[in-house]
């Protein structure tokens, strides 16, 4: 009987340091489709820290936010605005005051042909190509950013016609990227390390794109949610989002 209680308590003692840990669990986040690829870098990076997962859904901003209202089991929305986080929050769906601005984008006028301008300015007055890409305004907030800066530029309505709209951000690099379109007006983030001209749209052309996180109800009691949302502003990822183009607070 000794020996059996000795094993006992050697096995009890072996298993404390787990029983105290706390259980490694997996987030849902809906992520706004400019912020995709540097949610999937920061993914390993909060495994890492946290022992947690992630599982990362993506689409428009606006998109995002029906889903969630209609009931989508997502844990963290982070939308690539702060208007349709607060939408969120006000219909119910979020952890009230958990909203917080995790980043700022930065709109840019981008052609994989590195001839195509020198000055982006002048080439969209010129309207020196065929067809532009941007987000849809109405559900993408790099969209309503886009239609803002050509609205300041005076051109909005001349281009109507030439506008190639995606239902997200990431939809209108793709048809610049496929060689669809001359030109597209995308997140800094996407064409960051690629070649092709760029303009990167002065931040007085349009409306701030603060891209706010929230917390949902789905994920009110999910450690792997909280711990993400915390894990995001912290220096890590920090560092890791402004490497990615995006400005900081």
């Amino acid at each position: 009987m000794n020996a059996l209680h000795a094993l006992l308590a050697a096995c009890l003692l072996a298993i404390a340091p787990f029983a105290r840990a706390p259980l490694a669990a997996e987030a849902r986040i809906a992520v706004a489709a400019n912020f995709t690829q540097t949610a999937r870098a920061l993914a390993p990076l909060f495994h890492a820290a946290s022992g947690h997962s992630l599982k990362i859904s993506h689409a428009s901003s606006g998109k995002l936010a029906t889903q969630i209202m209609q009931g989508a089991p997502f844990d963290v929305f982070l939308s690539a605005d702060v208007g349709h986080a607060a939408r969120v929050e006000k219909a119910g769906f979020a952890v009230p005051d958990s909203r917080v601005v995790y980043a700022s984008g930065r709109l840019a006028l981008y052609s994989r042909d590195d001839q195509a301008f020198e000055d982006g300015e002048t080439w969209l007055k010129r309207n020196a190509f065929r067809r532009l890409a941007i987000a849809n305004p109405k559900t993408a907030p790099y969209g309503l950013a886009a239609r803002q800066t050509l609205k300041h530029l005076g051109i909005w309505r001349m281009l109507r016609t030439r506008l190639v709209r995606g239902e997200s951000v990431a939809q209108a690099f793709q048809f610049v990227a496929t060689g669809n379109v001359d030109a597209g007006l995308v997140a800094m983030s996407q064409i960051k390390n690629r070649h092709g001209a760029r303009w990167q749209i002065p931040e007085s052309y349009h409306a701030p794109i603060e891209q706010a996180a929230v917390l949902l109800k789905h994920g009110a009691r999910n450690p792997a949610a909280r711990a993400f949302l915390d894990f995001l502003l912290g220096d890590s990822a920090r560092a890791l989002i402004e490497s990615q183009g995006y400005a900081l607070e």
